[in-house]
């Protein structure tokens, strides 16, 4: 039943990215900057190129404890969520502890612990042990299955239409955005939690394209494993904090047009861990987003 769920809903996610239009923006004699589905002279195209990149390595790190020749290695996840680590050793040398010949060990280490891997130990005591480690983190437990959910709208307002569905020419061709969509609204919109579950990730200081390409966002963790992202949010808008719990209809911030974007719009994508890569995965809101709006930039 749920195979028959998912195909369904891929196809009509296939169905919306047929809809998608191209959205045009031009400015009048007096500078308001308004969009259309209909060109007009001088209007250019809105291209909305996203690109995610998250660095936990802050979050998530390798934690050497030495004691008397001793090496006890642990991950240390300060994230409140789970991370699914993978830690390679090479180059070993004196070195016992190592499970039979395996060299690259996988686990996934609970939101907000302290756990041990492996505990090295010199083959010939009294001599070094020489090795090199190097730890990598997925968020998200790979364990679990998405639950069958349709999305209410992440925000208050509208009618705004969507400007790239899944698989978008653009920029939703990578695994970890290619079931994303892009809805076109003034900034400033007021953004909302379709899904209620605990924020992960927040970013909230970057102006312009700044450092990086998704801008300000929301990362929310669902009950199912499962993550729904809310990016390009406009600087100083984000009101949770990491580590808060959050319901349907929950504010979150407001919508900008930060990061790697060049026309202000929400990109909201479902991501899930399936081993050692975070993907996006097929989902629907709960009703159709394909009237136009009319408004100009900074509107209410």
């Amino acid at each position: 039943m749920l195979d028959r769920l998912l195909i369904f809903c891929a196809l009509s996610l296939a169905c919306q990215a047929a809809l998608a239009t191209t959205i045009y923006k031009s400015t009048n004699a007096d500078g308001v900057v308004s969009f259309s589905d209909r060109p007009t002279p001088g209007a250019s195209v809105v291209v909305f190129r996203d690109r995610m990149v998250e660095h936990i390595e802050r979050q998530v790190r390798l934690d050497v404890r030495k004691d008397d020749g001793v090496h006890s290695l642990y991950v240390r996840n300060d994230l409140y969520a789970p991370v699914e680590v993978e830690l390679r050793l090479s180059g070993l040398k004196n070195v016992l502890g190592v499970p039979g010949s395996a060299t690259t060990l996988r686990r996934t280490v609970p939101a907000r612990s302290h756990e041990r891997l492996l505990v090295l130990s010199p083959r010939q005591p009294g001599q070094p042990m020489l090795y090199s480690a190097k730890l990598n983190a997925t968020l998200g437990s790979p364990v679990g299955q998405a639950l069958a959910y349709k999305y209410p709208l992440p925000w208050v307002g509208g009618p705004f239409r969507l400007t790239q569905g899944p698989g978008g020419k653009y920029s939703h061709t990578d695994p970890k955005g290619r079931y994303a969509m892009d809805i076109a609204m003034p900034e400033g919109t007021p953004i909302i939690a379709a899904r209620g579950g605990t924020v992960i990730k927040v970013e909230n200081s970057q102006s312009g394209r700044g450092s990086n390409p998704s801008g300000n966002f929301v990362r929310i963790l669902h009950d199912d494993g499962t993550m729904g992202v809310y990016l390009h949010l406009m600087r100083g808008s984000v009101v949770v904090r990491e580590g808060q719990k959050v319901s349907v209809g929950s504010a979150l911030g407001r919508s900008g047009n930060t990061g790697n974007s060049t026309g202000p719009h929400l990109h909201f994508v479902v991501q899930r861990n399936v081993g050692q890569e975070l993907v996006s995965i097929p989902y629907e809101f709960n009703q159709p987003i394909q009237s136009l709006p009319n408004f100009a930039v900074g509107g209410n």
